[in-house]
């Protein structure tokens, strides 16, 4: 055993740290620190190193924080100028979105009471709006038209082509009549009739044209009447004839048609052309007359109208004219009379 496992005598002076196990290990530096030591571990001979102090390495840099603003810290939303003008474009864009409501909600006002003044009726009091006449004019409107409120929607292209192309054969009639007086002023032997005539088929067509065949092709569209239909295709069929002769251009017949012209030509170069214009004019207004009335045609078919329905309107509408009923009165009494005066 070793001498330090008992207790030593007082007068042995003994140094614990001369003792082998803890010189060998002091002579050498292979540990650091005393942590590191065992002094029980006998695998090693070799003594710790010597401690070596560390540099301590610099903290990373602080970052810095991202400037968010508190609420208390005040903003930055750009100049007066700049504000000034986004609030006043934003308020320009309200005002016109209200208008434009306002518009719309006054339009549906209109509409509605529009329809509700047609389901009433015939009796309905409706503002007469066609022809659109001035207010200082004597002559009010005589018509109500509005194809938007009375066609259906299925029809409501083919009427307003119809009423563009009563508006095309108006215009077409001015010009034959402006083309005649043209003809009339280089050839006033033979274009004073011409001229003539073609003023009264303005004055003639124009009006008569619309009451007679373009106003029973609005009322067919409207109510589906039969008897409206067959008295536009009876009169409209007639006034593409007519259009036909126009285009063909009988000399002394007041019109600029293909026949006239040519034989301007040979007179005043100007004034033919100007004629062959209007030629062209009625062969363009014949092929639409042609092509609407097939058109037409075959939207009748797709109705219910039919000729036993006309026979029954023509019928009813007779005997709900008050004229009508107060001359057939007048008639059945004056009969019933006579009888009774031949009886006595």
């Amino acid at each position: 055993m070793s001498k330090y496992t008992s207790f030593p005598e007082p007068n042995e002076d003994q140094n614990p740290f001369q003792d082998p196990s803890v010189t060998q290990h002091s002579s050498t530096t292979g540990y650091a620190t005393l942590d590191l030591y065992n002094p029980f571990d006998n695998k090693t001979a070799q003594a710790p190193p010597p401690y070596e102090s560390t540099v301590p390495t610099a903290p990373p840099p602080a970052q810095t924080p991202p400037n968010r603003t508190t609420p208390t810290e005040p903003r930055n939303y750009g100049s007066y100028t700049t504000q000034q003008s986004a609030v006043s474009a934003t308020t320009a864009e309200l005002l016109k979105k209200q208008e434009d409501l306002e518009r719309r909600a006054r339009e549906l006002e209109k509409r509605e009471r529009e329809l509700d003044a047609h389901a009433l009726g015939s009796g309905a009091n409706r503002q007469n709006n066609w022809p659109p006449l001035p207010s200082f004019c004597p002559v009010g409107p005589c018509f109500y038209q509005d194809i938007s409120v009375e066609i259906g929607q299925n029809f409501q292209r083919t009427v307003t082509i119809m009423y563009y192309y009563w508006m095309f054969t108006a215009c077409t009639l001015l010009f034959n009549m402006i083309s005649s007086l043209a003809n009339f002023c280089v050839d006033a032997g033979n274009g004073g009739v011409g001229f003539g005539l073609a003023i009264l088929w303005f004055i003639l067509f124009t009006p008569c044209s619309f009451v007679c065949w373009y106003r029973p092709v609005y009322k067919a569209f409207r109510s589906d009447s039969s008897f409206n239909f067959f008295a536009f295709f009876f009169v409209f069929f007639a006034q593409v004839v007519f259009y036909v002769i126009m285009t063909i251009g009988i000399p002394g017949w007041g019109f600029s048609g293909w026949i006239v012209s040519l034989a301007t030509l040979k007179t005043s170069i100007p004034v033919g052309v100007i004629m062959l214009l209007n030629s062209v004019l009625f062969t363009g207004q014949a092929a639409m007359g042609v092509v609407m009335l097939k058109k037409v045609h075959s939207l009748y078919r797709q109705t219910d109208a039919s000729f036993q329905k006309a026979q029954a309107e023509f019928a009813t509408g007779v005997m709900s004219n008050p004229a009508v009923r107060q001359a057939a009165a007048t008639a059945t009494t004056s009969a019933a009379q006579n009888a009774f005066s031949g009886q006595r």
